[in-house]
């Protein structure tokens, strides 16, 4: 839906009789009179306490000397003589930006931004938004320069987020930066959502009282993030052959020759060992099946999908801003879980509950590199901390704003690489998870303090909250 101006959307709010539509209409309204009152999300403050004339001696030249000439003698003292051991490069292309698609390269600067500011208040981390104009002669975006960008700004970081990359080209980056890169590299549109999607199915399948390893799961969509979790389904031990994936031409199979070109090793690997039965279509796919991951577009799950679903069944519908199907219809049709990827509904099934915590992990105990093992741990770190309080099929997945979630998964995650021998066996996840606590508070002290001060671009006027209050259900 095209965004309204703010006055427009305060004025026609009432006219938009779906809930979910006003909610999207107004906040993509106030979304640009906020970024622009705020002309961005991030800045960056200095982290000494001594700048005064006489310290920049220490600061600068000449003191700062010998932090050149010791990281010259042992680079890894980089990671610990200055931020680099704990800032993230969070870098796109701007080629599937969010529903959005090609936006050109500064037009992912705002998805990135958000998530440079989800990173230090979630996780405590610095992040930098690096938005990459990758194209070639002919427009088109080259995943060569992009891996050579990396690889070129690896050594000012401490791990690299990749983002809102398009297909095939997000998979020959990310296997390509894993490779020959020297820092941990993690493609949160597809890992970071398959972790958080493992988490909330984990839970949901608790409630449905059933077993990841006996069910049958249908995947619409066949991206970066279906084909990510597929695989990290698999590797927590649910059968190859009872996931079945689908794209616009129908199922997944060993006879899609279209997956077959360079680009796309994970769809080769995936047609060859999924879909055991040979389904052609999503409609013969999702009849009986035990789970339904969309993560496609608005709209193309019906009622009748639902309803020929196996007894007790689960539906995430991940879709943003709209989902496949939203949750009341779900549930009218026989679901006993639905998920969805929105904020203000319930159940959200976000990657922002995963990746802050997980490269926190990463960076606290000097991992080489981030495994599916730590994904995993990660996974379970969630779902666990889901399952405190009031679990149910209504609540599944545990607040995003808990600082005590991402530190969890901060020390589940450390706690997984040293047990693989993918960080330093001194690597404490009890220390890890101290420190992640430590860190996060203090992000948030600096920001109440700066709030308080005044110092902050703020839009809470009377009228717009009012309105905020009433579009999101709590006045």
């Amino acid at each position: 839906m095209k965004p309204f101006g703010l006055k427009e959307a305060l004025s026609r709010i009432d006219e938009i009789p779906d809930s979910g539509a006003k909610r999207t209409a107004f906040l993509k309204a106030l979304s640009l009179v906020a970024h622009e009152n705020c002309r961005g999300k991030i800045h960056t403050l200095p982290s000494v306490a001594r700048i005064e004339p006489e310290w920049l001696g220490v600061w600068y030249t000449p003191g700062v000397s010998a932090v050149s000439t010791a990281i010259r003698g042992d680079r890894s003292k980089s990671f610990t003589l200055t931020s680099r051991g704990s800032t993230v490069a969070v870098v796109t292309d701007s080629t599937r930006v969010l529903g959005d698609g090609d936006c050109t390269p500064p037009g992912g600067m705002g998805v990135m931004e958000g998530k440079a500011l989800l990173m230090s208040w979630l996780g405590g981390l610095n992040a930098v938004p690096l938005c990459v104009d990758t194209r070639d002669a002919g427009g088109a975006s080259d995943p060569a320069k992009l891996v050579d960008f990396v690889l070129a700004a690896s050594p000012s970081f401490g791990a690299v987020n990749l983002e809102d990359i398009s297909q095939p080209n997000c998979y020959t980056v990310l296997e390509e930066l894993k490779r020959r890169c020297g820092i941990p590299v993690w493609h949160d549109d597809a890992q970071g959502t398959a972790c958080v999607i493992l988490a909330g199915l984990m839970n949901a399948l608790e409630l449905a009282g059933k077993r990841l390893e006996g069910v049958r799961i249908v995947f619409l969509g066949a991206g970066a993030s279906c084909s990510a979790s597929a695989r990290l389904l698999i590797a927590s031990g649910v059968e190859p052959g009872q996931i079945v994936l689908n794209d616009s031409k129908g199922c997944l199979s060993r006879s899609r020759g279209d997956y077959m070109g360079e680009g796309f090793s994970w769809h080769r690997e995936l047609c060859g060992i999924t879909n055991s039965e040979q389904f052609q279509t999503f409609g013969d796919s999702v009849r009986g099946a035990d789970v339904l991951i969309a993560a496609s577009a608005p709209g193309l799950v019906e009622r009748e999908h639902v309803r020929s679903m196996a007894e007790k069944a689960i539906v995430f519908a991940c879709a943003n801003p709209v989902p496949e199907i939203y949750p009341e219809a779900a549930l009218e049709a026989g679901a006993v879980v639905v998920a969805t990827g929105r904020s203000d509904l319930p159940n959200q099934v976000n990657n922002c509950l995963g990746f802050p915590g997980i490269l926190k992990g990463v960076l606290l105990s000097g991992a080489a590199s981030i495994s599916d093992g730590m994904a995993i741990a990660a996974a379970r770190a969630i779902a666990r901390a889901g399952r405190s309080g009031d679990f149910s099929p209504g609540n599944i997945m545990p607040g995003v704003d808990e600082p005590g979630v991402h530190a969890a998964v901060a020390a589940a995650v450390a706690g997984q690489a040293v047990a693989e021998g993918l960080a330093p066996s001194l690597a404490d996840p009890q220390d890890v998870f101290r420190r992640a606590i430590e860190d996060i508070g203090l992000v948030r002290r600096s920001h109440e303090a700066l709030l308080e001060a005044g110092l902050l671009g703020d839009l809470s006027d009377g009228e717009v909250m009012r309105v905020f209050q009433k579009v999101m259900g709590k006045g």
